[in-house]
Formats: structure tokens, C-alpha cells, sequence
């Protein structure tokens, strides 16, 4: 960082540039936490330590706490933007339409795309890799002479069954695009049966926001564990353990889960074993609400009760025992200490 702040110094004295005014954007800087740990705090006091008139700018997706590891820091100005609405990510993607096709054919593409992701996905990157990735597909019917550019009925038709399976596959990361291309390829060879296994392993390599994996974590428990062992493992009360006789008690009484199948639980016991497990303190906002509307649309969770019943809605957890440890292994939780069955 000291040859840095000198090399610096030199090179705007050396232009006669001391009086203007300089930026430095550093895009995705969370990835600063993961590097020596002076460089943040050298970076937030750049103007002190050049005595330049140097702003710094941090662009991160993540909340300016989870950057803060010991006192000292500088405390920068936080500007929150808004996310991009609909029509404004459809006004980006459709500068990426193919010079052979026209703006408009590739825009209405665009919007028949958005119809399947955006409930689940938002982000722009995503979603313009998702649209150059299935433009060809959604083509082929023009290629090969059977439809025309205004056929957007038989056009959708033919796009629809591989949008709705990419759903499950390349938005979760499970596969590269050209491993994309190759199963979409030998699909039509050999059917549709190796897609079975395909999404057997999709869902042990998922990624999912942090939050979302917590959720997850506190509705595989709250599926598998019954409600009145909620005191045990989520108090500090209960954790000390139960005496001899209450040991063997329960033993008598106990059932195996994994065998018997998830089953129903509140939205209000979910919220307490998230809010239980969850290792920093989370406020409750609409933000975390959605991540449970998107593990919905995933098919992570089944919702029980109908839409209209908002007053406590019912889930059930529909992923595996080994789906679910592969994600508690990510976010290094030993789910096993907090499952009835093995205990």
C-alpha cells in the first residue's frame, strides 16, 4: 500500500494535477474484506494519507456493517440505489440485441423471458446472460424456415419447456453455459432421460443469497423436528439438556422424520428458528419475506395454504437431507445437533 500512495502522488504531481479532483471506484468491494486487512481502511483515508483531493467510491451489494471488523474505520457516506424495475431491466437487455435480428423481436424475446425469471431473479447480469444464452434456441424456428419473426406463438412454444428448465439449472449455477448448450444439444438425441439426475445434483450445488440459505436451514427444521422440541434446540435453557429419565422418555416416544416426510409448519415458527440459528442480528423486513416467496418459486418449499390465507401461511421443506447438509456445510452450521432423529 506504501508504494501505491508514493507511485500516486508522483504520477499527479508529475502531470501538475495536485488542485483537480480524482475518483476511485473500486466495483465489488466486499472483496476487500478477503484481502490484508489495512487496505480498507487506507483506501477510506486515501485524502489524508496523499493529501490529494481524492475521493473514494465502494460499490458493493452488501450493507456497509458487514464491512466494519474493528473500530477506527472512517464512516463513508452511505447512498442506497434502488433496484432496477422491470421496465428499465428490459430497456438494458434489449441493447444487446444481434445485429441480424431487429430491436423489437429481441425486446419482446426479452419480455417473454422476463416472464419466467423475473419472480425469482432481478439481477441484470443474470438475466442478459439468460437471454443471449436461449436467443439461438428461441430462433430455430426462424432458421430452419417453420416460423416467421411475427410467429411469436410457435416461437414461445418452442422456447418455453427449456426456460422453465433452465430455471432450475443455470440460474442456480449448477452448470456452465456451453454444459448448458451440450444437455439442450444431446436432449433432443436421448430425451428427456437424463434430466432426472440432472436435477437431483442441482440442488446440492445451489447458490443462494445468505439469508435465503438460512431459511432454508430453519425450514428443513422446522419440517423434520417436532414443534415441541423448538425449546430444546433454540433456547439457551433448553440446550443444557434433558435429565436421564426425560432422555429416555423420549426415546420410547420418538418416531424416525426421514421416514415419515416433511411436514407442515407456520411461517411464525420458521421466523423464530431463523431468527435462533442466524448468526448476526437481522431485522425483520420485507426483504426476507421475499427470500421465502423465492425458495417457493424454486420449488425449495411448498406452500400449503392459499394465497389468500395471509394471516399464517403453512410451508412444507421439500429438499433432501443432503441437499440440506451440503448447504449447512457452506455456511459451516452443524445441522445434525439440531435434528430430533439424531439425537
Amino acid at each position: 500500500m506504501t508504494d501505491f500512495l508514493r507511485l500516486l502522488k508522483h504520477s499527479i504531481s508529475a502531470k501538475e494535477l495536485t488542485k483537480e479532483t480524482f475518483y476511485i471506484v473500486l466495483d465489488k468491494a466486499e472483496q476487500l474484506r478477503d484481502i490484508e486487512a489495512n487496505l480498507l481502511p487506507a483506501f477510506l483515508r486515501l485524502q489524508e494519507l496523499t493529501q490529494l483531493n481524492i475521493c473514494v467510491i465502494l460499490l458493493s451489494q452488501i450493507v456497509w456493517e458487514k464491512f466494519q471488523v474493528g473500530t477506527g474505520f472512517y464512516e463513508p457516506f452511505v447512498i442506497h440505489f434502488p433496484d432496477y424495475t422491470k421496465a428499465e431491466l428490459l430497456q438494458i437487455m434489449a441493447r444487446d440485441s444481434p445485429s441480424s435480428y431487429p430491436v423489437e423481436f429481441f425486446k419482446a424475446y426479452c419480455q417473454l423471458l422476463m416472464s419466467v425469471f423475473y419472480s425469482v431473479c432481478r439481477d441484470l447480469n443474470e438475466l442478459r446472460h439468460l437471454a443471449l444464452l436461449h436467443f439461438p434456441k428461441y430462433c430455430e424456428p426462424i432458421t430452419s424456415g417453420e416460423a416467421q419473426l411475427t410467429d411469436s406463438r410457435k416461437l414461445w412454444r418452442n422456447i418455453e419447456p427449456h426456460l422453465k428448465r433452465a430455471l432450475h439449472t443455470v440460474y442456480l449455477r449448477e452448470v456452465s453455459s456451453t454444459q448448458w448448450e451440450n444437455i439442450l444439444g444431446q436432449e433432443t438425441q436421448t430425451g428427456n432421460e437424463n434430466l432426472g439426475a440432472l436435477g437431483i445434483s442441482v440442488r446440492s450445488h445451489m447458490e443462494l443469497p445468505f439469508y435465503a440459505k438460512y431459511l432454508l436451514l430453519s425450514a428443513y427444521l422446522a419440517s423434520y423436528n417436532p414443534a415441541h422440541t423448538d425449546r430444546r434446540f433454540f433456547t439457551k435453557q433448553g440446550r443444557r439438556g434433558l435429565s436421564n429419565r426425560a432422555k429416555a422418555a423420549a426415546k420410547k416416544k420418538k418416531s424416525n422424520t426421514q421416514l415419515t416426510g416433511p411436514k407442515n409448519f407456520q411461517i411464525d415458527r420458521l421466523m423464530a428458528i431463523f431468527y435462533s440459528i442466524v448468526e448476526d442480528k437481522v431485522a425483520p423486513t420485507a426483504n426476507i419475506l421475499c427470500q421465502i416467496s423465492s425458495l417457493v418459486s424454486l420449488n425449495l418449499l411448498a406452500q400449503i395454504t392459499a394465497d389468500d390465507q395471509i394471516d399464517c401461511p403453512k410451508y412444507k421443506c421439500l429438499v433432501s437431507f443432503n441437499t440440506i447438509s451440503e448447504i449447512a456445510r457452506q455456511l459451516e452450521f452443524d445441522i445434525v445437533q439440531y435434528l430430533y432423529d439424531f439425537v
